[in-house]
């Protein structure tokens, strides 16, 4: 059995990417959702035979990403994906502008789900369209789509959603009831679903993961995907995502998209992931899921010991923490006020939206030692 462990503090320190060069050394970066961990070994061996061979030009028109990740997804989600219905861009969110040019005009609107993904408002209005807010409901237990809300937005006019799922930043995984619930919404009222899937890869066994596509007839008629193996294997820099279509209709959307698009991928980012939806990463990847395990847990007992006053649910997927800390008399700006006084560097909640306001969005993609060292800094902040 593999077990994943993130790098010590020493050697990540001499990485140059956003996480680790945006701060100071003193501060200690949960903030962007990059991870602490070395490479899967597939994946480095390829970047590796690509660097000693010079393989770094345009990506090929023809190559195996679709079909490998086809057999990634029956394999890991026994979800049924065509490969000619399949398009590579450079990522996810340039995907997710691309297909909302298509599905709706200029000045239309486009439902999103706050608390969420801050760059979703952006590519909304990037795609020349107007967010209209649904935001999550609270049982009190978990957050899930306030269906009635969605039909509301659509009776209005709406003309699409932007599916977050599994969800950022509260690490919910929508369960197949709720998906199909909404594809029939957006059916009823000849509206599009455009689902980010990018954590789907590191949903927990427990919870399980349910591809928007996978859920229904209706689904696969209303609904686009865009995938990437970015956030699991750490791969953001190299630029490769998928956007995936189920039905006749928005495939030809895909295949109406200018070449360009496609060849935004990186040749890097498309053989990363090849390796890494190969089936041999599968059992790097379990290792990853389980340590991401023990990192939530870690964090939920750290919480209830060093800031009991925090609310923090354990999330179903990915490595990014939803936590309330507007109990901990932090001020208006919790989150900058623990980067001045604790050094620790944490996503502020209200640029999710105005349902974050007292929240901050921790990042547990990291070892156990960093992450307890970062609560202890902000148990402190908060003792004084």
């Amino acid at each position: 059995m593999v077990e994943v462990e993130a790098l010590p503090l020493s050697e990540l320190r001499e990485r140059t990417s956003e996480k680790w060069r945006e701060y100071p050394a003193d501060v200690l970066p949960l903030f962007v959702a990059e991870t602490d961990f070395p490479l899967a070994p597939t994946v480095q061996a390829a970047l590796q035979r690509a660097i000693e061979t010079g393989d770094t030009g345009y990506i090929a028109s023809r190559g195996p990403l679709a079909e490998t990740f086809a057999a990634f997804a029956k394999r890991r989600f026994d979800w049924e994906v065509d490969p000619a219905r399949l398009r590579s861009t450079a990522d996810v969110s340039m995907g997710i502008v691309e297909i909302l040019r298509r599905v709706v005009q200029p000045g239309e609107r486009v439902i999103v789900t706050p608390p969420v993904y801050p760059p979703f408002y952006d590519l909304v209005e990037e795609a020349g369209a107007e967010v209209e807010r649904v935001p999550l409901r609270d049982t009190g237990t978990a957050w899930e789509l306030d269906l009635d809300g969605i039909r509301s937005a659509f009776e209005d006019g709406a003309r699409a959603i932007l599916l977050c799922n599994p969800h950022n930043p509260t690490g919910t995984v929508h369960d197949r009831d709720a998906l199909a619930a909404l594809a029939d919404l957006a059916d009823e009222f000849d509206a599009a679903v455009v689902s980010d899937e990018i954590h789907a890869l590191l949903a927990q066994p427990g919870t399980g993961f349910t591809p928007f596509l996978s859920v229904s007839p209706v689904a696969q008629r209303v609904g686009y995907a865009v995938v990437s193996a970015s956030k699991a294997f750490n791969l953001a820099g190299l630029k490769c995502a998928l956007m995936v279509t189920a039905d006749d209709a928005t495939t030809a959307v895909l295949r109406s998209l200018p070449i360009e698009v496609v060849w935004r991928t990186g040749q890097l980012g498309l053989l990363a992931a090849v390796a890494a939806f190969g089936e041999e990463s599968d059992e790097w990847l379990d290792g990853l899921v389980r340590t991401l395990d023990r990192n939530r847990v870690l964090l939920e007992d750290l919480l209830a010991r060093l800031l009991p006053g925090a609310r923090y649910r354990i999330p179903d997927a990915g490595y990014l923490a939803w936590i309330d800390v507007s109990r901990l008399g932090l001020g208006d700006s919790p989150a900058r006020r623990i980067l001045k006084d604790a050094k620790v560097a944490l996503n502020a909640g209200s640029t999710f939206g105005a349902e974050g306001e007292g929240f901050v969005r921790l990042n547990f993609g990291t070892n156990p030692e960093i992450l307890t060292e970062a609560v202890e800094r902000i148990a402190a902040l908060v003792g004084r």
